[in-house]
């Protein structure tokens, strides 16, 4: 379904399937942040695991052009979309739905930065009930190589050698200078997302699920942000598939990690609902 700016696919449960993991529960809404260059069809997989629990599923993936130039050199480009997909909750009448994100390398993340930060602000929008957040292959910290190999990634079907090239070595001249050399000085007019996020004020659970034979993002990036978020003692998981590649750990192990996000999924919802009812701050 399209929206006269981005598109997006929902995917409501089977009258079958609809309600019956969840009793008298509301089902839980899933947003799947798609990584840069991610067909729909390629998030569609990811979306079948929430879709036979019976979930509500709402998939985007913001263009690539702009997670890897707009927001690279410090504009604020997806912050506007991220609130309409917020919105959309209101508009498919489920704002009041458990909510799971599901985010995928820092293409992803760097959308969940902006929902995160409207979900702490914004009066309408903090309303809503976000129980739990999965990342997959993310976060990474000014990675300069890693993100020249994911644009390489995303060009190489539809841009010649030799230009291809000379963009990669311009993305990088240009990503050295702008977010390394002059960071310190213009951090105060758009922290990275990476830095922003380390402070993340939310208390629902976190899952990172990565490897050590990412060739893109760092797995010390996704440590280093998991022991940040263990010593503010928030409830955080985390899974090394150890030989994977980059957000391909669902393509080498699909039982085990559907099992993992399941299971997550489950117990975010069930624990938010049982503090709901006592008034208690979730305890995971």
């Amino acid at each position: 379904m399209a929206d006269s700016d981005m598109d997006y696919t929902i995917v409501l449960p089977e009258p079958a399937l609809q309600g019956c993991q969840w009793e008298q529960q509301r089902e839980p809404v899933v947003i799947l942040l798609g990584w840069a260059g991610c067909k729909d069809k390629n998030l569609a997989k990811y979306s079948s695991i929430y879709h036979q629990e019976g979930c509500v599923v709402i998939r985007y993936t913001a263009a690539w052009r702009t997670v890897f130039f707009a927001e690279s050199f410090g504009l604020s480009s997806l912050r506007d979309q991220a609130r309409k997909l917020l919105e959309l909750l209101y508009d498919y009448e489920i704002d009041k739905n458990p909510i799971v994100f599901h985010v995928f390398s820092n293409g992803g993340f760097m959308l969940y930065r902006y929902m995160v930060e409207l979900l702490h602000s914004h009066r309408q929008l903090s309303r809503l009930h976000v129980v739990g957040t999965i990342f997959d292959s993310a976060p990474g910290h000014r990675n300069v190589l890693g993100s020249v190999r994911a644009l390489s990634t995303v060009l190489a079907p539809h841009t010649s050698p030799p230009l291809r090239y000379l963009a990669l070595l311009l993305f990088a001249i240009l990503v050295f200078i702008l977010r390394i050399l002059l960071y310190p000085a213009t951090r105060f007019l758009h922290e990275n997302h990476y830095d922003a996020m380390k402070s993340d004020p939310s208390l629902w659970p976190h899952l990172y699920l990565y490897s050590h034979n990412d060739s893109i993002i760092a797995h010390g990036d996704i440590e280093c942000m998991v022991d940040n978020r263990r010593r503010r003692r928030l409830p955080t998981q985390s899974v090394d598939f150890e030989n994977t590649e980059h957000v391909c750990h669902y393509r080498s192990y699909p039982q085990r990690y559907a099992a993992i996000c399941s299971t997550f999924l489950r117990g975010c919802v069930v624990k938010a609902s049982r503090s709901a009812v006592t008034g208690d701050i979730p305890s995971f």
